[in-house]
Formats: structure tokens, C-alpha cells, sequence
């Protein structure tokens, strides 16, 4: 039954903690994700339902289970929160170099040269900042990110869509078959298993695992592995040393430079697909911000990754390349 609508106001914290608990459907969850404790929650939920004059969430049931006007409050307020926490960015933010804390997360492959670069950039551009970097892989940036840990991250998209963050493609990097050197067998046989040499494969909990198996899946492509790692530089020094092939990207290649002479690039033989890394960054995360990282990202991915492996891998330049 409808209870009576409560007079206290609606509050942007009521609602944030609504959609939290309606997708982790539990109290105990939304506190751990924002630092509150469980009675704090319940009270900004009972407050709002007490506002609405309705029941958001059937309270008899474990895990939390939204009502049918829940679920319709939910799917309405989605936008409406994205929008309310660029605006409070926006508003809060000023110019770049009054910027005062920006989190950021970042997986390994630009960790090397391309992290430290644009650090320096951004202490330069940004002198009031106070800066926290973290190196993760991409699934627990996304994680972070989504639980408002981080405030950006340059980062794997995953195949399905991401929902409450903004992003912005950098790049397109095609997936390609890496053999050994000294690989005397042809690459259908390879890959069809016809040779000696075994599929060595990233780590299934990886973002770039799944869409590797994700397509091996649809062609139907049977590739039994006894091997799996979750470090580039360790599966590149693998196939560098003859102890199998691997699927991997241009990026990555790029990555192994210890190993690139040991190493021979192919076309991926059958149809091809290519992950797209990204700057992923929560909705209160400023534009002014995100301009500033997207140019320089964009300026050094040019002119450290693409420029020179076009020059050396010309077939790739079609595929691995910047995205509007």
C-alpha cells in the first residue's frame, strides 16, 4: 500500500545510494562500496521512499528485490544521475590548474614510458593537483572505477556496454598471431595444431582473454593451451624462446622489445577483430580534464607507438590506428 509522501527534500546522495543498492541488491555492499555505515544507507533509502510515498524495494525478501515502481524509478533516474554529476563536475572543477586531486588507474601496457610522460605533463599542466597513479588490469580499473576508487582510467573496454562512466576511444588494436622466428612449420599448421608448437594464451580473467576466446569461439577454432599468464612480457619471451604461439595486439608486440627480433607478426587468418583501449573515467570526472589526458594520450600514441610500427609492419596501418 502507498504510504504517505514525506515533506524532507530529495537529496542527490538518496538517490546515488538508491542506485547502488538496487544494483548490488544489498545494504551491506552499498556501505563497504562508499565508506558508510549500513544505518547511514538504510536512512537515506527510507527517507527517499518516504519522499516518494512509495516502496522502492520489497523489504521482506533477501537479497534486496525492487518493486515494480523501483524498477521504473530506476530505469528513469539512470540519465538524470550521469547528467547531475557531470554538472556538479563542471560547475566544482574551474579551470585544469585549479584542479585539486585526480585519481588515475592505468593498465601495464603504457606503464613503461608512456605513464611516466604523461605524469610529467599533467604535474606541469595541473601545479595544485594532487595525483594518485595505479597500475591494475583492466576488469579491476573498470571495478575501481565503477565504485568511484579511481577517476580515470586508460584502460581495456570490455566487450559488453559500460553504464555510469564516460568514455572516450583512443585506439584500436587489432589482434594478430605472434610465432617464433625459428618456427619452421606454416601458420595454418600452427594454428590448426599440426606442429609441435602449443597455444600459449593470457590469462582467462583477462578483458583481453575473453574477447580472444570470444572469437575463437564463434569461427570455431579448437586451441587447446598448457600454458596461460597474465604478464605480456612473459608470454612474449615464451614464443620468443620457442615454446609456442601466442594471439596478442600490435600494442603488445610493441611492449616486448627485449624479444621483438625473436618475434614474427601475422595477420590474424581468419576475420578479424581488435580490442579498443580507452579513457574511461567516472561521470563527475570534468571534461576539461579528460580533454587535457585524450590530447596527450592521443600525441603520444602517434608519434611512440603507431608512427613506428606502421614504418616497420605496414600492413598494420589500417588497423591499428587512432579513433576519432
Amino acid at each position: 500500500m502507498p504510504r504517505p509522501a514525506a515533506s524532507k527534500d530529495l537529496t542527490l546522495k538518496a538517490l546515488e545510494l538508491f542506485q547502488i543498492c538496487a544494483e548490488r541488491g544489498s545494504l551491506q555492499r552499498a556501505a563497504t562500496e562508499t565508506g558508510l555505515t549500513i544505518s547511514t544507507v538504510s536512512h537515506h533509502l527510507r527517507n527517499l521512499e518516504n519522499h516518494l510515498g512509495v516502496d522502492l524495494f520489497d523489504h521482506a525478501r533477501r537479497p534486496m528485490v525492487l518493486t515494480p515502481k523501483g524498477r521504473v524509478f530506476l530505469r528513469n533516474i539512470d540519465a538524470a544521475l550521469i547528467a547531475l554529476r557531470q554538472a556538479v563536475a563542471e560547475a566544482s572543477s574551474g579551470s585544469v590548474d585549479q584542479a585539486r586531486h585526480l585519481r588515475i588507474g592505468t593498465i601495464e601496457d603504457f606503464e613503461s614510458d608512456l605513464i611516466p610522460e604523461l605524469a610529467v605533463y599533467l604535474s606541469g599542466q595541473m601545479p595544485a593537483c594532487d595525483f594518485l597513479y595505479q597500475t591494475d588490469v583492466s576488469h579491476r580499473i573498470i571495478d575501481l572505477l565503477r565504485n568511484r576508487h579511481l577517476d580515470l582510467g586508460i584502460t581495456t573496454l570490455p566487450e559488453d556496454r559500460q553504464k555510469d562512466v564516460q568514455v572516450r576511444p583512443l585506439l584500436r588494436d587489432p589482434f594478430v598471431v605472434v610465432v617464433p622466428r625459428t618456427a619452421e612449420a606454416s601458420l595454418a599448421d600452427i594454428i590448426a595444431g599440426r606442429s609441435q608448437l602449443p597455444f600459449l594464451r593470457f590469462s582467462s580473467n583477462l578483458i583481453i582473454a575473453r574477447h580472444i576466446d570470444s572469437q575463437l569461439r564463434r569461427l570455431g577454432m579448437q586451441t587447446g593451451s598448457h600454458f596461460e599468464c597474465s604478464n605480456n612480457q612473459t608470454l612474449m619471451a615464451m614464443v620468443a624462446a620457442g615454446a609456442g604461439w601466442a594471439i596478442t595486439t600490435p600494442l603488445l608486440v610493441s611492449r616486448a622489445k627485449p624479444f621483438q627480433e625473436q618475434l614474427v607478426m601475422h595477420r590474424f587468418p581468419k576475420k578479424s577483430f581488435a580490442r579498443t583501449l580507452a579513457l574511461v573515467a567516472t561521470p563527475d570526472c570534468a571534461g576539461p580534464v579528460l580533454d587535457l589526458i585524450d590530447g596527450k594520450m592521443r600525441q603520444m600514441l602517434g608519434a611512440r607507438i603507431l608512427s613506428p610500427q606502421h614504418q616497420q609492419t605496414p600492413w598494420l596501418a589500417e588497423g591499428f590506428r587512432l579513433l576519432a
